[in-house]
């Protein structure tokens, strides 16, 4: 599984070159599960180019609320209305600048579930926290939240996306050994009744020069990619690294 995360960038005129670009290249690619998250403002727009496609849509947060009066939030049920099947909760980024917390992804993912969207729940781990030995710590931390809060049949039912905050944006990337540990580690924490159903993606630089030998790596079961989505070609090369494992 490839998700594209545009994060907060994109316009009417360079959305629709860049989607009918990977539309078009990537409609033969049935065996690889492929989506994008656009800014919330661009989801009706990007639902309209993906019709009849093979790509789905998803967001790129979800309010912790179901509705009322929450200026500014966008519930789970909007976006399932619209025609969304993903919502990424919990990125290093909605972690650092808007301080949520784990117990908030947890409370976001379960609503997306709610609402029948499927959550991409993120974890990962500061460079300090790596340097000091701490990242299996942390990432066990992040997934007791959504471990607690939730029953077998609905984790289940998640993604979850290892991306180390160290490599995100910075041309850092974790060894696919690295990145492997950390995969591995996560399924151990879930239920063994469905922690072989669970989807891990890695995310953190992934190129189409990196993509290849992540993906060969038994727990990595796809990518969560930033800069290189904004970038067709790049997203396409990724998505057909995947489809050649």
């Amino acid at each position: 599984m490839i998700v594209g995360n545009w994060k907060m960038h994109g316009s009417n005129i360079d959305n629709k070159a860049r989607v009918d670009i990977i539309r078009q290249q990537l409609m033969q690619y049935t065996g690889v599960q492929t989506a994008i998250c656009p800014p919330f403002v661009y989801i009706p727009q990007t639902l309209k180019l993906l019709e009849n496609s093979n790509i789905k849509c998803g967001s790129q947060n979800v309010s912790e609320y179901t509705d009322g009066a929450y200026t500014g939030d966008v519930s789970a049920t909007m976006l399932a209305n619209i025609g969304c099947t993903f919502a990424i909760v919990g990125h290093s980024e909605r972690r650092q600048y808007h301080h949520e917390t784990n117990h908030q992804v947890a409370e976001k993912a379960s609503i997306a579930l709610q609402a029948g969207l499927v959550p991409i729940i993120c974890v990962g781990e500061s460079q300090q926290q790596r340097q000091t030995g701490k990242t299996l710590d942390v990432i066990r931390e992040q997934l007791t939240g959504v471990t607690t809060l939730l029953d077998t049949d609905s984790i289940a039912k998640i993604i979850i996306a290892y991306e180390p905050v160290w490599a995100i944006g910075t041309g850092l990337t974790a060894t696919p050994d690295q990145a492997q540990e950390v995969h591995l580690f996560i399924r151990q924490q879930l239920n063994k009744n469905v922690a072989a159903k669970v989807r891990l993606l890695y995310g953190g630089s992934v190129k189409p020069d990196n993509a290849a030998s992540l993906f060969s790596q038994e727990d990595i079961d796809g990518a969560l990619v930033g800069g290189a989505s904004l970038i067709a070609d790049d997203f396409i090369a990724i998505v057909k690294a995947a489809a050649s494992i």
